[in-house]
């Protein structure tokens, strides 16, 4: 079975739930009757290494320097694509984005390896509305670095990808939601 079959696999045995009703509440604030916790499968170790494998093949022919996002869904996914990539031969730097800048110490808002020019690829467990990504898109462009895309393991498909594409902003995904139900 190839890694994005085991990672479907996996996604639905352990972090897709579905309710006859709206009963779940999502980060954009929308009640709906399926929740991805993508979370069950990016803190499993075989599921950290399937998303590390197909996340990297998904990002690795944009050619980024680094790849990260918002905290916390992105960090177990950048981490696996750059563990991934150093076993490749082509090392992917990680970086995190905070919510909000730190209210101590360097008062940093992105922390990683980055000198503010890199070309980035901005990581998503699962985009729904777009916000998290536009929020971490923001704060990559602020700090001088160069957006590729934004890189999901799930397309909800429910109005992400026209959110992010009116701020000329590409979503590529390994899963459309409608594919896993």
């Amino acid at each position: 079975m190839l890694e994005k079959e085991k990672l479907a696999k996996m996604i639905k045995e352990k972090a897709l739930k579905v309710a006859d009703e709206p009963i779940f509440k999502l980060s954009s604030g929308k009640m709906s009757r399926y929740y991805i916790d993508l979370k069950q499968v990016t803190f499993d170790p075989e599921g950290a290494y399937l998303v590390g494998k197909v996340m990297y093949g998904l990002v690795w022919e944009f050619n980024p320097d680094a790849c990260g996002g918002l905290t916390l869904g992105a960090d177990p996914i950048a981490y696996a694509i750059t563990f991934v990539s150093l076993m490749d031969g082509n090392p992917i730097k990680p970086f995190v984005v905070r919510k909000e800048p730190k209210s101590h110490g360097m008062g940093r808002q992105i922390e990683g390896l980055l000198e503010g020019k890199e070309r980035v690829a901005i990581l998503e467990d699962v985009v729904t509305t777009g916000g998290s990504a536009l929020k971490a898109v923001k704060a990559c462009r602020d700090y001088g670095l160069e957006i590729l895309g934004v890189f999901a393991v799930v397309d909800r498909e429910e109005g992400g990808k026209e959110n992010l594409e009116k701020e000329g902003i590409p979503l590529y995904s390994v899963f459309k939601l409608s594919e896993l139900l």
